[in-house]
């Protein structure tokens, strides 16, 4: 059977060591910052655009700042596990992509979530970075998928190939 193609992992972690490296330089300024990062208007307009559907108050919108700084710093540290996965992965092991899965479907939840607010304000710049971050993921996740097609086929081919050993050894005691 045939083994992923070393491109199908450079792309997944190119794709992980994006998000460890630019979700975690944003969370790490959201959540260092007094407001939040709401004083970073570019950055923060998402939270703006949510907060006013949701009528919050100032003290709620630093609160939704927060969560996304949390939920932007838990990609950030799934992705760089993934990557030091991936690393111990190259001294004989399995990568397991599970936790880089996981990362990734919050991802796709916070930049839904970001191109509603986006659209609503007619501003292209911002959907366009939330779009350009929602296939990233997309693609991450469709690689991690054929990646464990093969190795699921891999596996089925080597206990395919052990059974007729396995079965001379039980008829033989």
């Amino acid at each position: 059977m045939r083994k992923v193609s070393g491109a199908t992992v450079a792309t997944i972690t190119a794709i992980a060591l994006y998000f460890t490296l630019f979700w975690g330089y944003d969370a790490l300024r959201v959540l260092t910052s007094p407001t939040y990062g709401l004083d970073d208007v570019w950055r923060s307009q998402f939270v703006f655009g949510i907060g006013s559907y949701f009528k919050l108050s100032p003290w709620g919108l630093m609160k939704l700042a927060a969560f996304f700084g949390a939920v932007k710093l838990a990609v950030a540290l799934a992705c760089a596990i993934h990557i030091a996965d991936r690393l111990r992965g190259l001294a004989g092991g399995q990568a397991n992509s599970d936790i880089l899965e996981g990362g990734l479907i919050l991802v796709v939840a916070v930049s839904l979530a970001s191109v509603g607010p986006s659209v609503w304000s007619h501003n292209a710049e911002l959907l366009r970075e939330q779009v350009l971050q929602l296939l990233l993921a997309a693609l991450a996740v469709a690689l991690c998928l054929v990646e464990r097609s093969y190795s699921r086929r891999a596996v089925a081919s080597s206990v395919a190939a052990a059974l007729p050993r396995i079965e001379r050894l039980s008829a033989s005691h």
